[in-house]
């Protein structure tokens, strides 16, 4: 399968030492006379094995699929490097013409619900560009869409809520475990002569029992966000100690796959392989997340996410359709999973979520921790300037990317120590304080792209008014752009509500999951990481 047009290889400043082998090798098939021979490249491209008798072969390309990378220790980079060759946009017009045809020929059966779901920074960032408003972007595509074969356009900031809740309850959860084993270890550790009884012996205390593994992830500090697909993949290849800190809550897309596959697909009469899911994020690693086995139902042999486009083949899918996406009408907004307030008249307002363009994690985690466990009521915003802002305490580390926000009692004693580590060199000095034990940390929002999911590396392309690529200065400025049209919804007040506040996030709760604590919301909510052993020793020993 040919990859999308729309995955390029832009201009990397975040990289992290790319191997020379892959640990998914190609099988070479040898054959017998062929001593001597060497390789030649066309003017095309193409590579052929030139015999000494000048005969001359085509030789195959090598190709790997999308699982193929994810089980790969060989190569690290920024989000935007990891090239794949399933998942685009061209998928998404095969199944909608596929619809089509099975229409044609009355042929229901053949014919899939196709479900999109819209991220807000995608959303953002297509506004910023074409000079709407977030609104207007998600009427457009919302009529584009279903004007092409859409059943349904979401919003994966519905499902950001379920996350955030999700996260802010497994944080708490985690905290109040490690304090209670702490204690316990204080306890049982004292050096001191206990009686056994009234007129018995004394007995001496032995140390505190060794925690099973299982028992240790719950009480392991600190705990890392885990939405972020390039940071998962990054610690999975290369620090395995470290993932037993990241949170087990699903990421915003994969929520919302959940509850397309099994909630909603069922609400529609539907079987979860008749429905074909399409998520629209700013990041290309997102095609990887959805295409963890993790996330593969094996009854129904279907994916949650069926296919990940980013918002650049957005753009590209919109190019070749013949859509204007400035003139394109704007159409009614779904009920069911959109995170805005719909009036009776169709018109409608998106709600927004305080914190980062990143999921605002650090901000909602914060802000409920710390009334669960102190009784404090704090309005966190980790986006703010420098300064001490009644119980929170914001400060800028070695670089934007990195911030610490402290939460602190009305002593000024620390409470909480929260911090944002976004990009792989503060990532780096992150993990190597974790393994040493000098991290100070209750939570992490960890995310591998600088200034973070805003500037995912499949996010639409600004360029100079000359058709040029931006340079730095320009580059920052737009990335500021599309900060500033994101955080632009809800603009505060009850238009920035809390995620638990959202009345459909507690109706799935109950009707589907059959309460927030129960089997079903474990096993639909969160997931697990795997590490992936490293198995060649010297790339650069690897002979061809």
């Amino acid at each position: 399968m040919a990859f999308s047009s729309a995955l390029v290889l832009t201009d990397l400043d975040d990289f992290i030492s790319p191997s020379q082998a892959c640990i998914k090798p190609v099988e070479v098939q040898k054959s017998g006379g062929n001593e001597g021979s060497t390789i030649k490249v066309d003017d095309s491209g193409k590579y052929f094995e030139v015999t000494q008798d000048g005969g001359e072969t085509q030789l195959q390309q090598a190709s790997i699929t999308l699982n193929d990378c994810l089980a790969c220790s060989g190569c690290i980079t920024s989000a935007e490097s990891i090239l794949v060759s399933l998942q685009s946009h061209e998928e998404l017009i095969k199944v909608l013409n596929g619809n089509k045809r099975a229409i044609e020929h009355n042929i229901p059966a053949e014919v899939k619900t196709v479900v999109v779901s819209l991220s807000p920074q995608s959303r953002a960032s297509l506004a910023a560009k074409y000079h709407l408003t977030p609104l207007q972007i998600h009427q457009k595509l919302t009529h584009i869409f279903k004007s092409e074969g859409v059943y349904y356009v979401f919003d994966t900031a519905f499902s950001r809520d379920i996350s955030l809740v999700e996260n802010a309850k497994e944080f708490v959860s985690k905290w109040r475990k490690r304090q209670e084993q702490q204690k316990q270890n204080m306890d049982n550790s004292m050096d001191v002569d206990v009686p056994a009884s009234t007129s018995g012996p004394r007995v001496r205390r032995g140390p505190a029992k060794k925690l099973a593994a299982s028992d240790r992830d719950e009480v392991t500090l600190p705990m890392l966000a885990s939405s972020c697909p390039g940071w998962i993949c990054y610690a999975e290849k290369t620090h395995g100690y470290v993932l037993p800190y990241i949170s087990k809550t699903k990421s915003p897309q994969q929520m919302m796959g959940s509850i397309v596959k099994d909630f909603w697909a069922q609400k529609i009469g539907r079987k979860p392989n008749d429905v074909y899911h399409v998520a629209i994020m700013p990041c290309f690693d997102k095609k990887l997340e959805a295409s963890r086995q993790d996330f593969y139902d094996e009854e129904w042999e279907t994916r949650d996410v069926d296919c990940v486009i980013t918002t650049g083949e957005v753009e590209k899918l919109l190019e070749e359709s013949g859509w204007n996406l400035q003139a394109a009408p704007e159409g009614e907004l779904d009920k069911y999973f959109t995170k805005a307030v719909i009036r009776d008249d169709g018109t409608a307002t998106l709600m927004g979520t305080k914190g980062t363009s990143s999921g605002g994690y650090l901000d909602y985690i914060m802000t409920y921790a710390a009334r669960e466990l102190f009784g404090i009521n704090v309005d966190v915003d980790s986006t703010a300037a420098d300064g001490t802002y009644a119980n929170v305490q914001i400060k800028t580390m070695r670089n934007s990317d990195m911030r610490e926000v402290t939460l602190i009692d009305g002593n000024g004693n620390t409470l909480l120590k929260f911090a944002a580590a976004y990009g792989f060199r503060n990532i780096q000095n992150l993990v190597r304080k974790i393994k040493t034990g000098r991290s100070p940390y209750d939570f992490v929002e960890v995310m591998a792209c600088p200034s973070g999911c805003i500037n995912g590396g499949g996010q639409a392309l600004a360029q100079s008014e000359d058709g040029s690529q931006l340079n730095a200065v320009d580059a920052k400025a737009w990335i500021q752009q599309v900060e500033a049209v994101y955080k632009s919804v809800g603009s505060g007040g009850e238009l920035d509500a809390r995620p638990e506040d959202n009345q459909i996030v507690h109706q799935l709760y109950h009707d589907w999951l059959g309460g927030a604590d129960s089997e079903k919301a474990r096993h639909m909510l969160h997931t697990q990481y795997h590490a992936v052993t490293q198995t060649l020793q010297n790339p650069l020993a690897v002979k061809w």
